[in-house]
């Protein structure tokens, strides 16, 4: 399957980050971020030229095809390490640094969403520090690249389910897991609307504000009584209306992180 790259130039971080919550909405799945413009990446399929324009507005944008099999030369091209908090190194093994954080993530930088680039990645991160995972069975809803179920079990958790319905993201997964010799991490391709029935202590959901409010109810059944969810790829607008939806459910709110405009929001199972 080919995918199309969508470049938009002249655009401030602040417009960049209002976007790429849009683009994601619009199953856009992957993002290179620089001072002054945009990549955005979707399967061609799913690629609509009219929505496109909608978002993009009087900004231009140029796209172009990019097979399947040469992404990863463009994704190294661009893929930097990065340092989250001075708590985990996330880096490809084709980086030779000096690896001074208490943990390190090594992925394969291919098309899957999750790098630890994206403010909000990084922003789950920072919460799950502040964590005990020591034992906790956690479950990553639309687990991109698995790092964040890779950092759940170096934190100790027994067991991490991650599903994505990503038929190229569960393949990224599976080898970052194997890289990083992950023994207590799953990974399924799951179209989101058979979640599992199990219930977990800790749930991880970076996804964006329209697939957390359709399947808030899903996420907090499948939360124990007092377990923690965790969900991000939100910007601050999105704040009250999530946390309203999580408290129809059970969910109460007890913590809130800001990077660059987007959040991750904390919530206890009453």
């Amino acid at each position: 399957m080919n995918y199309v790259e969508v470049t938009i130039n002249n655009i401030d971080e602040d417009q960049q980050d209002i976007l790429v919550a849009q683009l994601s909405d619009a199953g856009y799945e992957g993002f290179v971020q620089s001072a002054d413009s945009l990549q955005a990446y979707i399967d061609e399929p799913t690629y609509n030229e009219t929505e496109l324009k909608e978002l993009t507005g009087d900004n231009f944008y140029e796209t172009r095809i990019i097979p399947k099999q040469n992404w990863n030369e463009v994704w190294e091209s661009n893929f930097e390490p990065v340092i989250v908090e001075n708590f985990c190194t996330i880096r490809a093994d084709f980086h030779d640094i000096v690896v001074t954080t208490p943990y390190e993530i090594i992925i394969t930088p291919k098309m899957s969403f999750g790098t630890g680039h994206h403010a909000t990645t990084q922003l789950v991160m920072m919460a799950m520090k502040d964590m005990d995972l020591a034992g906790k069975d956690v479950f990553d809803f639309g687990t991109g690249t698995g790092v964040l179920a890779i950092m759940a079990e170096k934190l100790g958790a027994a067991s991490v389910l991650g599903i994505d319905n990503d038929e190229w993201s569960v393949e990224n997964a599976k080898e970052n897991l194997a890289r990083n010799h992950s023994t207590r991490v799953a990974v399924e391709q799951n179209n989101t609307d058979l979640l599992p029935q199990q219930q977990f202590d800790v749930v991880l959901a970076n996804i964006n504000r329209h697939i957390l409010l359709q399947y808030m109810p899903q996420l907090a059944t499948g939360t124990v009584k007092d377990g923690i969810v965790l969900m991000s790829g939100l910007l601050t607008s999105d704040r009250d209306i999530i946390t309203a939806a999580a408290a129809e459910h059970g969910l109460e709110s007890f913590g809130y992180q800001e990077l660059n405009n987007w959040i991750v929001l904390s919530f206890r199972k009453k």
